[in-house]
């Protein structure tokens, strides 16, 4: 015979109810927010997605030198959006030493040092850096340098299929195998 002061086996007590009750209103707002997705990350991408990229004609290269030692040159390639326009950028551009008076490419293009942040926006005015290192070629024997005079740079801007021209006057090496420059990917300026 039961005490009917006890609760029968199958009772639930009113305090285990609310128990219940609050860890099934729990799973369903977890539930629930899984389910719909939060617009805002999406928005904002969608944004920087409908801007469109930096073309050749958008961005001015220039070269500016920051510093000499122990057989290297340190300098950036600075890109400055000239258009009226915003636009996307970043990554790795292109770049090599020319010469020669006709742009004729000296030796190997430069290594890519490090990796890509993914891209960006420039707004007019806005510049974008890239820092180069360039190995002096003095510091490799002639015979497997084979040194020719360098006019400069040819530069290409991330996702880019025409250069720009940028005076650079040092001396390279002809040989292909020898690596004299590396170069980031492109950040914003400060």
């Amino acid at each position: 015979m039961r005490d009917e002061n006890q609760p029968a086996p199958h009772d639930v007590t009113p305090s285990m109810n609310k128990i219940s009750s609050l860890l099934a209103a729990g799973a369903l707002v977890a539930a629930a927010s899984l389910l719909v997705p939060s617009t805002a990350p999406v928005a904002s991408a969608a944004a920087t997605a409908t801007v469109p990229g930096c073309r050749n004609a958008d961005l001015h290269a220039r070269y500016r030198a920051t510093d000499n030692g122990a057989g290297h040159a340190y300098g950036r390639i600075v890109l400055t959006n000239v258009a009226r326009h915003a636009c996307r950028t970043g990554g790795f551009g292109g770049l090599s030493y020319v010469g020669g008076g006709n742009g004729t490419q000296v030796g190997a293009p430069a290594s890519r040092d490090g990796r890509s942040a993914g891209s960006f926006v420039l707004r007019p005015g806005q510049r974008a850096i890239s820092r180069v290192d360039e190995v002096r070629a003095a510091n490799y024997d002639a015979a497997t340098c084979r040194p020719r005079r360098v006019d400069g740079f040819r530069i290409y801007v991330p996702n880019a299929t025409r250069s720009q021209f940028v005076a650079h006057r040092t001396t390279g090496c002809a040989n292909p195998s020898v690596h004299l420059t590396s170069h980031t990917a492109y950040r914003t300026a400060g």
